[in-house]
């Protein structure tokens, strides 16, 4: 449901959680214009807005604490995608 919102533009971002967050990214990716990437830290999720313009952060809870997911979601939703050199490789992700 998640990655079909925010692919129908009824959300902008989306956030989705499971044990190791593989399982969640790869079913995501299935939907055009969907870019989810999985974040165990900081530095991940600011990289996957700036860099990739990823939509949806995938969040694997069996390896992170509360307190370090929570640090993840705001730097991702905080984080706005740099456009420039990034754009084109971007452009050629969907299908």
């Amino acid at each position: 449901p998640t990655a079909s919102a925010v692919e129908s533009g009824a959300y902008d971002l989306g956030i989705l959680i499971c044990g190791s967050a593989n399982g969640v990214a790869i079913t995501a990716n299935k939907h055009q214009g969907i870019r989810a990437a999985i974040c165990w830290e900081v530095e991940l999720a600011k990289l996957a807005r700036a860099h990739n313009n990823a939509n949806i952060v995938c969040i694997p809870e069996r390896f992170i604490s509360l307190d370090l997911a929570k640090q993840i979601i705001d730097t991702f939703l905080a984080t706005a995608f740099e456009g420039g050199r990034h754009a084109n490789r971007v452009g050629k992700i969907s299908c």
